[in-house]
């Protein structure tokens, strides 16, 4: 597996070595030993979450307070996605930037967001299956997120707005300024 980090450098974008030949592929997805030692601290995923959904959907952007929240390892198991992580941390030299990266089940890249980051995707393909694996249990009393189409932010979602499909609970999201973080830079949030 190689290891990216990104603009913000506590996102790390994962490449998997693939392996193919005349019956398919194989590769690792996720070892632990070396993802921890690349990042410099550990982290203990608990639980895998699984979403299908249609072209034009987008999901987010989420996180949870600063007692629940969760690192994510974002993966495509069908299907193309744009995926985001707004850093959500006051006081950090990111506060408020953001990072869009397609991920797709063809290169099987995987994006790692740290806790303290708000995550979202867009579905680029017809369809998409997405898993995300989580180092925290969700508590749904604890979720808390920003609009997708939040003015200050200007998040390019690849999507024309006549075909966003979006949950209810996404439709009545507060602003990037009118949501307070609970996270700030110096938190220790391992």
């Amino acid at each position: 597996m190689n290891y990216e980090r990104l603009e913000i450098p506590d996102l790390v974008l994962c490449e998997p070595k693939i392996h193919e030949d005349n019956r398919g592929f194989v590769f690792e997805a996720f070892k632990k030993e070396s993802f921890n030692n690349f990042l410099g601290f550990e982290v203990n995923f608990c639980q895998d979450n699984i979403s299908y959904s249609k072209y034009g959907v987008i999901r987010g952007l989420h996180t949870n307070t600063l007692n629940y929240a969760q690192s994510k390892l974002v993966s495509v198991l069908q299907g193309r996605i744009l995926d985001v992580a707004v850093d959500f941390r006051v006081g950090s030299p990111n506060f408020g930037k953001f990072i869009c990266v397609e991920l797709d089940s063809m290169e099987n890249k995987q994006l790692f967001i740290p806790r303290g980051f708000l995550h979202g995707f867009s579905v680029l393909s017809q369809d998409a299956i997405v898993n995300i694996k989580i180092d925290r249990y969700f508590a749904s009393s604890e979720s808390i997120g920003v609009r997708f189409d939040d003015k200050d932010l200007a998040i390019n979602w690849n999507l024309r707005n006549k075909d966003i499909i979006l949950g209810e609970g996404d439709k009545n999201l507060k602003s990037f300024k009118e949501l307070k973080s609970p996270f700030t830079y110096k938190d220790n949030l391992y």
